[in-house]
């Protein structure tokens, strides 16, 4: 499968889990669903970044390098955002990006080289 769109679709998929966590949080489970849609915008967004990286970089160890580090970047600005949370907000959204650059390294079909 295409290195881009398999970040897609575990991106988005890690990021619903993601955001399903927050019903551990009895403060925010009023606002449950729109965090649920939240952090599965956000993984899409780690997910194709990854996807992307992996297109041009074909290293495990640094995909998951920067797919930590987009996962943590998105994560602490939605924390900043929020004022708040930040442990229960950038933990999970970290682990994301680090499945997702793993995955997109791992799994994801080889370029087709040029001549």
């Amino acid at each position: 499968m295409n290195k881009v769109l398999l970040g897609l679709l575990v991106g988005a998929v890690l990021g619903a889990i993601d955001g399903g966590s927050a019903w551990f949080t009895p403060a925010v489970r009023a606002q449950l669903v729109g965090i649920i849609f939240g952090s599965t915008i956000k993984g899409l967004i780690a997910g194709v970044a990854a996807g992307i990286f992996a297109r041009k970089v074909n290293s495990v160890p640094l995909g998951i390098l920067f797919g930590l580090a987009v996962g943590f970047v998105l994560a602490f600005i939605v924390a900043y955002l929020q004022h708040g949370y930040y442990f229960e907000i950038i933990l999970p959204g970290s682990i994301v990006g680090l499945i997702v650059g793993y995955a997109t390294q791992r799994y994801g079909a080889p370029t087709p080289a040029t001549r």
